[in-house]
């Protein structure tokens, strides 16, 4: 993704690559799409091996960056998992463990933590509402005090990996307030439904909380002071979403240009035609810029610098592009590129879903606008 890429950063995306490449190539990606989970337990513990668990969570609590930049570090996995349309509990996983690090307690830290940062626990973001938008200012669902603890009573919707999570991070309201809470996902009262979703190896679940009775234990941070961590975990769902979109088209265009010199038309390869020519070089400028918008939401997220902002841009522009490029390259690709056995729908699929999920280009827009005529430029 980062054209500065440090040596260090440049080894480790060679090293993603490698696996993803070697553990899940496309083929294994049709067979995974099979499984119930949508991936291999065993491969998700080799992959938090290789670090993509750890990087938001500092060293002291078991964690690590490769560059001092967890999130930049981060989103070279994100985009090695696009360009492979590899399965995975990437966003979610990493969102649970940075907001444990962040805010949990000691005994969260230390009795639940290590299982996410290896793999053996598996966490879900649970955020979005069927009645609400996306961002942080739209959660709605309550929590109750009762008997020293909390009742929880809603509905989240749009939840990776609900059905295979361990824990599930809440965000709800007590008294109006943002607060959150790390739940056990086999708490009474808590009734998963699964949910379909495009992506062939990405699961969502609809969570229902019925009276769901949880202690302070549960508590993820303060009563009411979650505002700043649900924000940082927006922010960093946002750039994850934009290296994978980035990730996923850029190879799709290298797979499209290759065949472009392959295919013949009238005894002349399609690389050859002008009008191609033109497109592939709108694609590639596309690219680039996609690539540049992502890498500095990446370092806006990590150091705190206008986060909002240049998240939403990312999303935006990638979220936008990067749909209309792959859909550019099967229309290049001709009758096989409609097909099921080409895989150039396994990427088309999981850029749509990237797109819509935590806010379509249109809402970040709209915020981008709201942004704008407040400042009154």
């Amino acid at each position: 993704m980062r054209i500065d890429l440090s040596e260090e950063q440049a080894l480790f995306q060679e090293t993603v690559r490698r696996f993803v490449e070697t553990e899940t190539p496309v083929s294994r990606v049709r067979e995974i799409g099979e499984n119930p989970d949508g991936f291999d337990h065993d491969w998700w513990r080799q992959a938090a091996e290789l670090g993509w668990t750890s990087l938001l969570v500092p060293e002291d609590l078991g964690g690590g960056s490769i560059s001092d930049d967890g999130v930049a570090d981060l989103a070279i996995v994100a985009e090695e998992v696009g360009r492979g349309v590899a399965p995975g509990p990437l966003l979610p996983v990493n969102v649970v463990a940075a907001s444990v690090a962040r805010s949990g307690s000691t005994d969260q830290q230390t009795e639940i933590l290590p299982g996410l940062l290896d793999g053996r626990l598996i966490g879900a973001w649970c955020y979005h509402e069927p009645s609400g938008g996306w961002w942080p200012e739209d959660v709605g669902l309550e929590a109750e005090l009762v008997d020293g603890g909390f009742r929880l009573e809603g509905t989240k919707q749009a939840v990776e990996g609900a059905v295979q999570a361990h824990y599930l991070l809440v965000t709800a309201r007590v008294d109006g307030a943002l607060t959150q809470f790390l739940v056990p996902a086999d708490s009474e009262g808590i009734r998963i439904v699964p949910q379909q979703s495009l992506d062939l190896v990405r699961r969502f679940g609809e969570v229902h909380f019925d009276g769901v009775d949880v202690g302070p234990d549960c508590l993820l941070g303060q009563v009411g002071g979650a505002i700043d961590d649900v924000r940082y975990q927006f922010h960093i769902a946002l750039v994850l979403q934009a290296a994978e979109m980035a990730g996923a088209s850029g190879r799709v265009f290298e797979f499209t240009l290759e065949y472009s010199f392959d295919r013949f038309s009238f005894g002349r390869p399609l690389a050859s035609y002008q009008a191609l020519k033109h497109r592939f070089a709108d694609m590639k400028l596309w690219l680039e810029t996609g690539y540049a918008t992502t890498d500095q939401a990446a370092i806006g997220v990590s150091r705190g610098d206008d986060a909002a902002r240049l998240a939403s841009v990312a999303k935006s522009y990638v979220g936008d592009r990067s749909v209309e490029i792959i859909q550019d390259c099967v229309q290049m690709h001709g009758g096989i590129g409609v097909t099921w056995e080409h895989d150039i729908h396994l990427y088309l699929r999981r850029a749509a879903v990237d797109r819509e999920l935590f806010g379509s280009p249109e809402d970040h827009l709209g915020y981008l606008g709201s942004i704008v005529d407040a400042e009154g430029v």
